[in-house]
């Protein structure tokens, strides 16, 4: 099992979770983290660290947002791997908790 980055991270980007994490699974987008399926040793640090609450163990997340299951593992090879703590994006608290921002996006 692995952990999921889910739809709220959209936007935010909050980065709490990347500064507690033993090995270097997250990776970083334009607007968004995700986490390598390969890297992630599941240890469940970053789900309480993550203010928006966007990270779930892949058995968990939510029937709605499924699909992040395979955006991690997609985007992870694609996008560069985030080591360390960044400021989240400038607008992030008045975005964060917005429903269905998966059209926001970037590639």
């Amino acid at each position: 099992m692995t952990f999921v980055v889910t739809d709220n991270c959209i936007k935010c980007k909050y980065t709490d979770c990347v500064d507690v994490c033993p090995v270097d699974c997250f990776h970083e987008g334009p607007n968004f983290l995700v986490i390598d399926p390969d890297e992630c040793i599941d240890c469940s640090i970053c789900v309480p660290e993550c203010p928006a609450e966007a990270i779930y163990a892949e058995d968990d997340v939510p029937q709605a947002q499924i699909q992040f299951i395979a955006l991690n593992a997609e985007l992870a090879k694609q996008w560069p791997v985030l080591a360390e703590k960044k400021d989240s994006l400038p607008d992030a608290d008045d975005w964060n908790g917005t429903p269905d921002k998966l059209k926001h996006l970037e590639r």
